[in-house]
């Protein structure tokens, strides 16, 4: 164990997700059980230049895992990503003599730290927190099951008007790069078309795909569509679309936007935030910096920053053909 660690910070940056709560509480309880301080850092970065730290202990952090959001709050912060930023959160850093950081978010909260370490030589760990699911070195960020859970329970309702009134309903989800969460929750939702990022199905073929599932017996139809899908500039594109080159459907749209990321974290997310929390601090504990924690195969694992940030979480090939299959 490292005998230069004596007071780790731990901050949330970036996009809120369900499960950043239960991995603050994770991250303060395990260093009580180590016999070292944590800080919590308000609002990211930008508190960070600020100084706005609070000591934290076990009792600080009851009831919170069960909480979306993040008690720390969140901000992006431009002044961080200048060298004089830098300089000033490492100053705030020194005079309140924390060792260590922990770092909570996605990509850009990573690049921070990374280049934080590079330039003070300061230990950085990272825990993946985004409902995107877009980090490479883990099967699974916090928040993304919570978030799927959320999406496939307004589908489920969704589908109740659409199947009362013979509607076609565009859903979008969140997902500006990845399709994952449109995938995942389109197959648990029964959609009869899936647009991902990653899979271009051109709008021809979308009305051929429409018109062969009301052709099937099919009176209503749900299509999920990530924000980032390639087929149309935006999902109003693809209403209009589908409005002049198909009859007999009534087209509605329906954005889900931040509802995504809020709520209740989901029992899996609880777990993980608690097992990354963990492995966070130990590994800071064992003298390792400038890496993120993940799952992979179930088990807890390091992934180096660069790597993380660099690297790419890649759709599911199966999943792609069981959603063809179910959509029969």
């Amino acid at each position: 164990m490292s005998e230069k660690i004596r007071k780790i910070g731990v901050f949330t940056s970036g996009g809120d997700s369900p499960g950043m709560n239960a991995a603050v509480r994770s991250v303060v309880r395990t260093c009580a059980f180590h016999n070292i301080e944590c800080v919590g850092i308000y609002q990211g970065y930008e508190g960070m230049m600020k100084g706005d730290f609070e000591i934290l202990g076990p009792r600080s952090v009851k009831g919170i895992i069960n909480k979306g959001g993040t008690i720390l709050k969140s901000a992006r912060s431009k002044e961080f990503r200048t060298k004089e930023g830098r300089q000033k959160a490492y100053d705030q850093l020194q005079k309140a003599e924390i060792d260590a950081l922990v770092a909570i978010g996605g990509d850009g909260t990573f690049t921070g730290a990374m280049i934080f370490n590079q330039e003070f030589n300061f230990p950085v760990m990272g825990i993946p927190g985004t409902i995107d699911n877009d980090i490479f070195g883990t099967s699974h960020t916090l928040g993304f099951d919570t978030a799927q859970n959320t999406v496939v329970e307004a589908i489920d309702k969704i589908r109740d008007t659409a199947s009362s009134h013979n509607r076609l309903f565009f859903i979008e989800v969140m997902g500006r790069d990845v399709g994952h969460i449109a995938l995942n929750v389109g197959i648990a939702g029964g959609a009869e078309e899936i647009l991902i990022p990653e899979e271009d199905l051109g709008l021809d073929r979308l009305v051929e795909s429409l018109n062969k599932s009301r052709t099937s017996g099919k009176s209503s139809s749900i299509v999920v569509v990530a924000e980032g899908d390639k087929i149309g500039k935006n999902i109003f594109e693809l209403k209009e679309y589908v409005d002049e080159n198909m009859e007999g459907y009534d087209v509605r749209v329906s954005v889900l936007g931040h509802m995504q990321r809020g709520g209740a974290p989901s029992c899996f997310d609880r777990v993980l935030a608690s097992r990354m929390g963990v492995k966070a601090v130990e590994s800071i504990l064992e003298g390792k910096t400038n890496f993120m924690v993940g799952l992979l195969n179930n088990v807890m694992q390091l992934t180096p920053l660069d790597q993380a940030i660099k690297g790419k979480s890649k759709i599911n090939l199966e999943l792609l053909r069981v959603s063809d299959i179910m959509s029969t």
